[in-house]
């Protein structure tokens, strides 16, 4: 029934064309401040796209697991940015909207996107399952190390003295691991026609925002 009301081909077209729009709107100044108040509705509609083509027979169990890295995710951001242990000393902006104890209530949700969309996609490599988690932490890292450098500029999130910490990396790939790790113990089902498109559609949109900013701003 849903297959008839969304075409997959359609949605990816539309995928594409909505970053596309997205990346000349963040470009242009008339529109620029426009399109950050966007960013939170964008994270939704990317995990609606996600949830909506989602297909398992352990429905509940893959709720749980999902849960858990929702929660897991935002608890750690929470200590993370009241302690400044745990990342290193930053704080949110208003980039991700509605925020909790000075963390966005998405970031969890960011989380368990990303580690979605990386466990997906490597599932389609011929390796064993030691190296799917490795690897899905691994483009968790580099999609990071990207978005680093432009959250400032989006009024995501911002570090004390525009210095961000070897050690935000380095527990950035821990925190991968594990919850790659959780996605594959659990036997979750993450295959997804959308997940290699969203993935790569985002990091190619902040990849070009990145240059345009270190060129023109």
């Amino acid at each position: 029934m849903f297959s008839n009301i969304l075409k997959e081909k359609e949605v990816k077209k539309f995928i594409i064309i909505f970053y596309i729009i997205g990346t000349i709107g963040f470009i242009l100044p008339i529109t620029g401040d426009i399109f950050k108040l966007l960013i939170p509705y964008a994270l939704i509609l990317n995990f609606f796209l996600l949830a909506y083509f989602y297909r398992t027979s352990k429905i509940q169990k893959s709720i749980i697991i999902f849960g858990i890295i929702y929660i897991s995710g935002l608890v750690i951001e929470i200590i993370g940015v009241q302690t400044k242990i745990i990342f290193g000393d930053y704080t949110y902006g208003a980039g991700l909207g509605i925020k909790i104890f000075g963390t966005p209530l998405l970031i969890g949700l960011n989380w368990l996107f990303l580690s979605f969309t990386t466990t997906s996609v490597v599932d389609k490599f011929k390796i064993n399952t030691v190296f799917k988690i490795i690897t899905a932490s691994v483009f968790m890292l580099l999609y990071d190390i990207i978005l680093e450098q432009i959250a400032p500029k989006l009024d995501m999130w911002s570090w004390k003295n525009d210095v961000v910490p070897i050690q935000n990396y380095m527990v950035w790939f821990g925190l991968a691991l594990i919850f790659n790790s959780l996605l594959k113990i659990f036997k979750i089902e993450t295959k997804n026609p959308l997940a290699l498109i969203i993935f790569v559609c985002q990091t190619i949109f902040f990849i070009l925002l990145f240059i345009y900013f270190q060129i023109f701003a």
